[in-house]
C-alpha cells in the first residue's frame, strides 16, 4: 500500500483505521468470521441486533436468495445483553478495530434497559435500529414516524452517557430526509442507511410464500441505487455523519458511497456469498485510491462533482 495513503476517518469522534465497517445481522458478533479474515483490519465492527433479553427470531424458512440480492425475516434473533457483555464484547475488544452495538427492542424501556447496559461498556459506538415495531402503538416501526424518531433518539442518547449514538434508518418511509431530520433534532451523533426494503417472494409451484413471515429485508446489489440516492439526500439534509450500506460488493461501490456523502460504509450481504468480502473490499478500496490520486479517504466524502 502506498505509504502516503491515509485511509483514516473520524465517525462521530471515534477514529476509524479505514471506513470499512461489517453491517448489523450479517457478521454475528465477529468471532463467527474471525476464521475468515484478520478483524484487525477493519475499520469496525458493527454487531448483530443486542435486545436486553434473548428473542428466538422468526420462524423459518427465513431467508430466500432473490435476483441480485436475498429476502431475509430473521426476526432480530440473538441470546440478549447478558450473553453479549459476557461473551461476545469481550471476544471483540480483544483485537484492533473498533465495536459498534446495534440495539433492537419493541419498546422505548426495551431499548433503554440494553442502552443503559452499554453505556458504561467497552463499546465504541452505538447503532439503535430504529426499524423495529413499537408495539405500544400498533406496531408501527420506531423509524417510521418522524416525532417517534426523534423522541427515541432523545432518550437514548440521554441513557448513552458518553458512547455515541447512530440512528439506523428504514428506507421504508416517503421522505428519507424528514427522518434524518428528526434523528439528528433528537440529538443524534450520527445515522445509518439504509436498513433493508420491504419484499416478497412466492413460490409459484407451491403457491405459496417462500418465507414464513410473508415479507422480508430485501438486501444486496439490487437495493444499492436506492440506498445511494438515498445517503446523498440525507447527507445534505443534516450535519452529522452518515454510514451508508446496501449492496456494497466492491471497492468502487465503497468509493460511489462516500462520494454521495457517506463518512463510512458497512458491508453487509456481500458476507453472505464470501466470509472475507470486508477485507478483499478493503483491499480493492485501497486500489482504487492508489490508482486516482486519493490522499486520504476522507476526502472522498460528498466529493462528488455536482456541476
Amino acid at each position: 500500500m502506498n505509504k502516503h495513503l491515509n485511509l483514516a476517518v473520524d465517525l462521530c469522534g471515534v477514529k476509524l483505521a479505514n471506513p470499512i465497517l461489517t453491517a448489523s445481522g450479517t457478521f454475528g458478533s465477529g468471532m463467527e468470521f474471525s476464521d475468515y479474515m484478520d478483524l484487525n483490519l477493519l475499520g469496525g465492527i458493527t454487531t448483530k441486533g443486542v435486545a436486553d433479553v434473548p428473542w428466538a427470531g422468526n420462524p423459518t424458512p427465513r431467508i430466500a436468495e432473490t435476483y441480485g440480492g436475498m429476502l431475509n425475516a430473521v426476526g432480530l434473533q440473538n441470546p440478549g445483553i447478558d450473553v453479549f457483555l459476557s461473551r461476545d464484547l469481550p471476544f471483540l475488544k480483544q483485537f484492533d478495530t473498533k465495536v459498534m452495538v446495534n440495539v433492537c427492542g419493541h419498546t422505548e424501556e426495551e431499548y433503554l434497559r440494553v442502552v443503559e447496559r452499554l453505556a458504561d461498556s467497552d463499546a465504541d459506538l452505538l447503532e439503535i435500529n430504529i426499524s423495529c415495531p413499537n408495539v405500544k402503538e400498533g406496531g408501527i416501526a420506531f423509524g417510521q414516524d418522524p416525532k417517534a424518531v426523534e423522541h427515541i433518539t432523545s432518550v437514548v442518547k440521554a441513557a448513552a452517557g458518553t458512547k455515541p449514538v447512530l440512528m439506523k434508518l428504514s428506507p421504508n418511509v416517503t421522505d428519507i430526509t424528514v427522518m434524518a431530520k428528526a434523528a439528528e433534532a433528537g440529538g443524534a451523533d450520527g445515522i445509518s442507511l439504509i436498513n433493508t426494503l420491504t419484499g416478497m417472494k412466492i413460490d409459484v409451484r407451491k403457491r405459496r410464500f417462500v418465507l414464513a413471515n410473508k415479507t422480508g429485508g430485501l438486501s444486496g446489489p439490487a437495493i444499492k441505487p436506492v440506498a445511494e440516492r438515498m445517503v446523498y439526500q440525507a447527507s445534505h439534509a443534516v450535519s452529522i455523519p452518515v454510514v451508508g450500506m446496501g449492496g456494497i460488493m466492491t471497492g468502487e461501490d465503497v468509493a460511489e458511497f462516500m462520494l454521495a456523502g457517506a463518512a463510512a460504509v458497512s458491508v453487509g450481504t456481500a458476507n453472505f456469498t464470501d466470509p472475507a468480502a470486508a477485507v478483499r473490499i478493503l483491499h480493492e478500496f485501497i486500489e482504487y485510491c492508489e490508482n486516482n490520486g486519493v490522499e486520504t479517504a476522507a476526502e472522498l466524502t460528498g466529493a462528488v462533482r455536482e456541476d
